[in-house]
């Protein structure tokens, strides 16, 4: 505290004696009173003290007043009192205003006091233990205090809160508070604690701190809330500015949707207040956070279709497009669109097809084009739509392609009814004020970036100049404002409008060998361009030198010596001759050390404080970086070192060529194996589901006889049954059983006589055969010599077919008999029926009993006759299922076919992936000898065409790792 006394002792007006004495009473009643009273009224009267004499009580009192907050903490009176005085010691805030002359020893107090306050990390966590009392004058006055604490030295006191236990969680419970001065200033507690912490941040998401703040918001009624929604929205942007974490969090929890509601704004003609437009400025802010270029790809590519998704792009779109919006808010949601938009396609192609509320209906983008090359329209607006085009065509193909077309004769509007994107640019690149000539050349740059195709295409571009003229192209248009230099009175900077056409023109012809054909064809463009290198000229101009200089390295580095006069190896010489090697590389250099073209590379959005820092673009210092080291390489080479190097392009073109055949050849391999395999699992899913069905029918075939045989018992029994029932009947002395026995009798000489008839059949059949095969050997007896053997066998056959004979006739006289037999038992039975008599009541009996026999019998007849028909058609379905089964077992015989054809398929094509890779391996070592000469000579070979060649044998070598696992 030795400092803090030589500043009170250095203030030229200094308290008075008898102040000094009263804070000294004071602190010593604090220090030595054993009423708690009296500490009371004693704190009290510091806490009056501490304003007007902040200095003399921060010394005296600070170690007592920590003294208090230890030991009486049952009063909440003297802790508030404690709390409130240290609050006025350590804040700047309420700070009185003092004479000039001690403002500037006293200035610094308030961060001299916490580091004392601090220095004893205990006095932190005792005051986070005092934020856990819920009485209002204890809670309050201590987020003030610790507040204070983190404004004046932020970094220790985050670390002392981070490593107390619970530290973090207590200050989070602030915000669930019911008392809303205690919640907003929790809010403010905590957009310090996280300010420039990422540990924090982390652990403050992760307390739930996203729910409640989106809840306060939306309480306070989003947008047309108060400042407390200013003080949520600044705390939200400090959690996920920079930090990858919470915003992934953010973005999980499906926050993003919960920011649609902010932006639904209705068109307002009374005004929008201060507060509002500030809420919605944070908002617009915290939603370009999520999406930020500089966050990592994919974190914004995943919060970009999020925005998509929920409709929070839409509800911007409608921002963009509504009337009586404020300026800066307007130009905020332009530049928040643009990064929704950037790099995203989904988005890039619903943004295309926004159209303004205008009649008739024209393109969001054509309107906003308009903005830009408006001289009457505010600069950041311009530089707003500017990026929001750049944007738009970043990474976006197809965009560039509908930008490009309505440059094209084809899609040119006759009748001047309605203005395109593409003569709404070309008007701004002719016009005569600077700033639109810059804007419309960087726009249209990237139309082209990174598009050899819309490069070739804007060569088709003519403009009508003058009536009786013919038409000239757009890029002699070009050239020809651009040797023009500052003959046209143009308002705005003098290089400007040189800088942003040199820019497109470079633009344009790099990587496109056919626009450096067009544009040397001109044979007044490189005079132009050497003599404006070759001059010595101010400062200003140094920058349209090294422009022009860049111009000329790419017309012969992208050179394809199609024009015999304009040859690499011509231009060079003539650089040499009227520039100087050394001379045009020092041009060139001109570029990359100006002071704005370090500030341009660093973030895509142009943000410039004037127009007249209105110089470079971002993707321009991207290609200035790129092709400043190959140009000054291609200018020192030698023609026999550009020959060279074109046969090297040449060879590795082939190979590369080679290589790109062979791997969509494998490619396709690949495809053909897939399929196929796809074939072979769909035919055994096929066949298992077949043999499925057979089992099932199998098994039912097996239940059918199963229930056939049960039937067969249960007829067995019921016949059994009615048998034994008329044992005992009697027909006039006569038993019935006689009777039926006979009939047995009969049916069973009817089934004999049956058995006899086939077996008679058969053997029919069987004579047959044998006279047929006696026949035909008595034919081949008469043409070919029989032997011995054969005579023996004739003799058996004849005397088998005598026995044969004789058998039959005994068969054939039984039969009779049996016939005779049978005929002769009718007769007795139905002697036996006529002679019984009839006999009143017993007759009746006797005929009832037998009627009923009869239909039973007749039933049990009609049941066999169902069963048998049944079993007929159980055969017929076993006959089919069979013929299912036999189907099935030839699908997979033909499967087993195709998987052996398959097999060898396979073994040729990893044959022939083999020899593939042999004839790489002799590529790969003709390369390296290549390369090798290539390093003798001097010429610096580049690493990636080594690891691209690498990463091709990986590609190969996986393939083949591939058909091997097949």
């Amino acid at each position: 505290m030795n400092f803090l006394r030589g500043v009170m002792g250095g203030q030229s007006a200094g308290p008075q004696h008898t102040e000094a004495e009263t804070i000294q009473k004071l602190c010593d009643r604090v220090a030595s009173s054993t009423l708690l009273d009296d500490r009371r009224n004693a704190v009290r009267a510091l806490k009056s003290l501490s304003k007007k004499y902040r200095l003399e009580v921060g010394i005296q009192a600070m170690e007592h007043l920590i003294h208090v907050l230890q030991t009486d903490r049952s009063d909440s009176e003297i802790i508030a009192y404690a709390l409130d005085t240290l609050y006025n010691i350590i804040s700047n805030d309420e700070e009185e205003e003092i004479e000039e002359n001690s403002a500037r020893q006293t200035e610094d107090l308030g961060s001299q006091f916490t580091e004392i306050f601090i220095k004893q990390p205990e006095n932190v966590t005792l005051l986070l233990s005092l934020l856990e009392e819920f009485d209002f004058h204890v809670r309050w006055p201590g987020v003030r205090l610790l507040t204070s604490l983190l404004k004046q030295l932020g970094p220790p006191v985050q670390q002392i809160i981070l490593v107390s236990p619970m530290g973090v969680s207590r200050l989070m419970d602030l915000l669930a508070d019911s008392r809303e001065i205690i919640r907003n200033d929790g809010v403010l507690l905590l957009q310090a604690l996280t300010r420039s912490n990422g540990a924090i941040q982390k652990i403050v998401a992760f307390e739930n701190a996203f729910e409640r703040l989106l809840d306060i918001i939306t309480d306070e009624g989003n947008s047309d809330g108060g400042i407390v929604v200013e003080d949520c929205l600044i705390l939200l942007q400090n959690l996920l500015k920079n930090n990858n974490s919470n915003q992934n969090f953010f973005k999980e929890g499906s926050y993003i949707q919960r920011m649609k509601p902010w932006f639904e704004v209705a068109d307002e003609n009374s005004g929008w207040s201060a507060q509002k437009v500030t809420n919605l400025h944070l908002m617009l802010q915290l939603v370009r956070v999520l999406v930020s270029p500089t966050n990592p790809p994919g974190a914004t590519s995943s919060c970009q279709k999020a925005m998509f998704q929920c409709g929070l792009l839409q509800q911007l779109c409608t921002i963009l497009m509504a009337t009586g919006i404020p300026a800066d808010i307007l130009t905020e949601t332009i530049n928040t669109v643009s990064e929704v938009i950037r790099g995203c396609q989904v988005n890039q192609d619903y943004f295309a097809s926004v159209n303004a509320p205008s009649n008739p209906p024209r393109p969001a983008i054509v309107v906003l084009l308009m903005s830009m090359v408006n001289e009457r329209q505010p600069f950041v607006l311009r530089c707003a739509v500017l990026y929001c085009f750049q944007c738009f065509l970043y990474k976006n193909q197809k965009g560039q392609g509908e930008i490009v077309a309505t440059l094209l004769p084809s899609t040119i509007d006759a009748t001047g009814n309605s203005v395109s994107a593409g003569q709404l640019l070309c008007g701004g690149l002719f016009s005569t004020d600077s700033l639109s000539n810059w804007c419309a050349a960087v726009a249209l740059a990237h139309a082209l970036q990174g598009n050899a195709t819309q490069k070739e295409q804007l060569l088709r571009v003519q403009l009508a100049t003058s009536i009786g003229n013919p038409p000239v192209s757009l890029l002699q248009q070009c050239t020809n404002i651009l040797s023009q230099g500052d003959k046209i009175d143009r308002r705005g900077s003098k290089i400007q409008t040189r800088v942003g056409l040199l820019m497109l023109l470079c633009t344009w012809l790099s990587s496109c060998p056919i626009a450096v054909t067009h544009f040397l064809h001109n044979s007044a463009n490189v005079p132009f361009l050497t003599g404006q290198i070759a001059e010595n000229l101010g400062e200003e101009e140094q920058l349209v030198q090294g422009l022009c200089a860049l111009l000329l390295g790419i017309s012969i580095y992208f050179n394809d010596n199609s024009l015999e006069n304009y040859m690499k190896e011509k231009l060079k010489q003539l650089i040499e001759k009227r520039i100087g090697k050394e001379n045009f590389i020092e041009k060139l250099g001109f570029i990359s050390k100006h002071e704005l073209y370090s500030r341009a590379s660093q973030k895509p959005q142009p943000n410039f404080p004037s127009p007249e820092y209105m110089i470079f673009d971002h993707e321009f210092t991207k290609l200035v970086k790129e092709l400043e080291g190959v140009i000054t390489k291609a200018i020192y080479k030698s023609s026999e070192e550009d020959k060279k190097e074109e046969e090297v392009k040449k060879t590795l073109e082939q190979h590369d060529n080679i290589v790109t055949h062979y791997k969509n050849m494998i490619r396709e391999q690949d495809l053909q194996l897939e399929e196929l395999k796809q074939q072979v699992s769909t035919l055994k899913c096929q066949n298992e589901q077949l043999q499925t069905a057979v089992t099932q029918q199998v098994s039912q075939i097996q239940q059918h006889k199963d229930q056939y045989n049960l039937l067969k018992v249960q007829l067995g029994k019921d016949s059994h049954h009615q048998g034994s029932h008329s044992e005992g009947a009697q027909v006039n002395g006569i038993q019935l059983e006689e009777v039926s026995r006979l009939r047995e009798e009969v049916e069973e000489l009817k089934s004999h006589q049956g058995l006899l008839q086939s077996q008679l059949a058969e053997k029919d059949s069987l004579i047959e055969n044998l006279k047929s095969s006696q026949a035909s050997a008595l034919n081949e007896q008469a043409s070919v010599t029989a032997s011995p053997r054969d005579s023996e066998q004739v003799v058996e056959l004849k005397q088998e077919l005598t026995a044969l004979k004789s058998q039959l006739n005994s068969q054939a006289l039984e039969i009779t008999r049996l016939k005779a037999e049978n005929h002769e038992l009718l007769q007795r039975a139905e002697a036996l029926a006529k002679s019984v008599p009839v006999q009143g009541e017993s007759e009746n009996v006797t005929t009832a009993k037998t009627t009923d026999v009869e239909g039973r019998l007749s039933a049990l007849l009609q049941e066999t006759k169902e069963l048998k028909n049944e079993i007929k058609a159980l055969s017929e379905e076993k006959t089919a299922i069979k013929k299912q089964l036999d189907t099935s077992n030839s699908t997979i015989a033909i499967l087993q076919t195709e998987k052996d054809k398959l097999d060898l398929e396979v073994t040729d094509s990893k044959k022939e992936q083999d020899d593939l890779l042999v004839l790489l391996a002799d590529q790969d070592q003709k390369i390296l000898s290549l390369k090798s000469k290539l390093k003798n000579l001097g010429h610096p070979v580049e690493e990636e065409d080594e690891s691209g060649d690498q990463e091709d044998d990986d590609d190969e070598m996986d393939d083949g790792d591939k058909d091997q696992d097949i």
